[in-house]
């Protein structure tokens, strides 16, 4: 096992590690609270209609949002952190996302876009010509690149229920935090 496959295990549990020390951390205020669950929200909204047009192993996904972005999941992410980061008032919390953006997603983005590459070596390098790698772009006066629709079934075959809750639980536990 090499290093961009072991943070590609780790990443899930060290992204809830990072929420949970958030929580600790965090001093929200009304005004951080709300702005900070809005732009999370965003970014679970954004997850959710990744989740439910993501085909794991079974080709390239590249409607709905893959037409936006190679990795709307983690862009969602990236937005719910942030979200978060803001809700909590702490610059330690938003110092710790970053490190963990830098240190831990980037390299797994990499990883994966790597791996794609060579899994689908006739498709790949034209999506990954057209569509960018992590920040959205809107795919308007392109033609589409897939139909897959959405698919409930697939957001639950992709757990992100289990994102969503802890979505849940995270803007609980600041909302408790708020003095």
């Amino acid at each position: 096992m090499n290093f961009s496959s072991s943070l590609v295990r780790a990443r899930v549990p060290f992204g809830w590690a990072l929420g949970v020390a958030a929580v600790f951390l965090a001093r929200p205020t009304m005004t951080s609270y709300l702005v900070g669950l809005v732009i999370a929200a965003l970014g679970e909204v954004w997850r959710a209609w990744a989740s439910g047009h993501l085909i794991k192993w079974k080709g390239l996904t590249r409607g709905g949002p893959y037409a936006w972005t190679r990795n709307p999941l983690y862009f969602g992410s990236l937005l719910i952190g942030v979200g978060f980061s803001v809700a909590s008032a702490r610059w330690e919390v938003g110092l710790l996302f970053v490190g963990f953006v830098v240190g831990v997603y980037l390299p797994v983005i990499r990883a994966e876009a790597a791996r794609l590459a060579r899994q689908y070596p006739e498709d790949y390098p034209d999506y990954a010509r057209r569509v960018p790698l992590l920040l959205p772009r809107s795919p308007r006066g392109r033609r589409p690149l897939g139909e897959e629709a959405f698919d409930w079934r697939r957001f639950l075959e992709n757990r992100e229920h289990v994102t969503l809750l802890g979505w849940l639980a995270g803007a609980l536990l600041l909302g408790l935090r708020m003095r």
